[in-house]
């Protein structure tokens, strides 16, 4: 059975975004606000990092103190901000260590924290948020590397599998109470990150992310791949998303 979604839009919603004073998170954030939100929550570990974008959009940006390797900053947050409706987990980390260096475990052990249960502990403070206020949605960026390992930075595509294979638990669990679960698989994207990835070359603008988690809230899309690399991983992937990862295999 086909594994149906609902659908949302950005203009007017409260959206929390986590890791939003930049990169990626604070293209959503600026993005977003000139599309319409009326508010975002900027969720970081350190708010006064948020300050510029307060004297740039006022009040429509409230900066929270977020660290997702703390849950008690975490459910604080969701506590905070009762009244969102969108809730996208962007932050995240990259050691660039592949698996045979001396500290890989250590790399991969932090790299877990934030990028897996760091979801988990998103999801179990703010699923109930969500539902009070009608379902929502719940976005998580992921990556290309969720689907296809690279070995310079491979505790790192280890996390983000995992973190794929989490959200698609979440997108069932939460399919109940009406929330929409999307994620994101982008490609090297224009970082800091990307950067320290050795991707300056062939990393595309954050924009694009942001209008891709837009599109997909709209049309209650389960998958998104925003630029050049992820659309070429996304051709070869739709089918098996389409005909395994989309449906529901216990169902017949």
């Amino acid at each position: 059975m086909l594994i149906t979604h609902n659908v949302m839009n950005i203009k007017d919603r409260n959206i929390l975004i986590t890791g939003a004073n930049r990169g990626i998170g604070k293209t959503l954030t600026e993005s977003y606000l000139e599309q319409g939100a009326a508010k975002i929550y900027a969720a970081v570990r350190n708010p006064e990092s948020v300050a510029p974008m307060v004297d740039q959009f006022g009040d429509r940006v409230v900066a929270i103190a977020l660290d997702l390797t703390d849950p008690d900053s975490i459910q604080a947050a969701a506590t905070r901000a009762a009244d969102v409706d969108i809730v996208i987990n962007n932050g995240g980390v990259l050691t660039n260590t592949n698996l045979l260096d001396a500290d890989a475990l250590e790399s991969f052990q932090f790299e877990i924290d934030v990028n897996v249960y760091g979801l988990v502990r998103v999801a179990q403070a703010f699923a109930p948020v969500l539902k009070k206020n009608g379902g929502g949605a719940l976005v998580q960026l992921n990556s290309v590397a969720s689907v296809k390992a690279f070995a310079a930075f491979g505790s790192y595509a280890a996390s983000k599998a995992a973190a794929y294979s989490v959200t698609q638990s979440l997108r069932d669990l939460l399919k109940e109470q009406g929330t929409l679960v999307v994620s994101v698989h982008p490609g090297p994207i224009a970082t800091e990150m990307a950067s320290a990835g050795g991707f300056d070359e062939i990393a595309e603008p954050p924009s694009l992310v942001a209008d891709a988690i837009r599109d997909a809230l709209e049309s209650g899309s389960f998958h998104t791949f925003p630029d050049t690399m992820a659309k070429q991983v996304e051709a070869e992937y739709r089918n098996f998303a389409t005909n395994i990862v989309d449906v529901d295999l216990l169902e017949g």
